[in-house]
């Protein structure tokens, strides 16, 4: 004998059905707990998904905790992921494919990948400096159309993978930190710029 399910069940079962592949659907958020307050990211893992799931396999590791942001330019970006206090590099992992030809664009609040420049202006070191990128990222603090792939000198660009949500107003507050020269290291904060913690919301 047949079991009938009622409308209101089966109706109710198509709507959780519907909510769990809108879920899985949803591109990661995570938060960047910061000594100057938190960042809230969107990963764009429909776009960028091989820089998505190489910055989150970093963060499941807890490989940003205890890094600073190294390198602060306030009318360019700030970059992390890399140097603990010191400016004492962590070993990554190996580099992945520039996913630069994903149509996003380095705007304000967006996250991009660092990478090598090339050594040469041959196309063997340019496409070898493109694929480059391991842990190190940066966050545009302005609208930085020249590093697309349509733009860039060297043809190749820097991957956009994630954009700012909710923190952009720590964004700004890490900008504007006093920065020197250590070694050869330019443009650093003269006091530490934690990254605490990088988590899946």
């Amino acid at each position: 004998m047949q079991r009938i399910i009622p409308f209101a069940v089966l109706a109710g079962l198509i709507a959780a059905a519907a909510v769990s592949a809108q879920d899985k659907e949803k591109n990661p958020v995570v938060i960047m707990d910061t000594s100057h307050g938190k960042i809230v990211i969107e990963l764009f893992a429909d776009k960028a998904p091989i820089t998505a799931k190489n910055f989150l396999k970093y963060a499941d590791d807890k490989f940003y905790d205890g890094t600073i942001f190294h390198r602060v330019i306030a009318d360019f970006m700030i970059q992390g992921g890399g140097m603990e206090p010191g400016l004492k590099e962590k070993k990554p992992r190996a580099s992945i494919k520039n996913e630069s030809t994903n149509g996003l664009s380095n705007e304000r609040g967006t996250l991009a990948m660092a990478r090598l420049g090339p050594r040469e202006n041959t196309p063997a070191e340019i496409e070898k400096a493109g694929d480059s990128a391991t842990a190190q990222w940066f966050i545009n603090v302005k609208d930085n159309a020249r590093l697309d792939r349509a733009r860039a000198g060297d043809g190749v660009g820097y991957a956009v993978f994630g954009r700012v949500i909710d923190g952009l107003d720590v964004v700004d507050k890490i900008r504007r930190v006093e920065t020197a020269t250590r070694g050869d290291h330019e443009n650093v904060p003269t006091q530490d710029v934690l990254i605490r913690s990088v988590r899946r919301k």
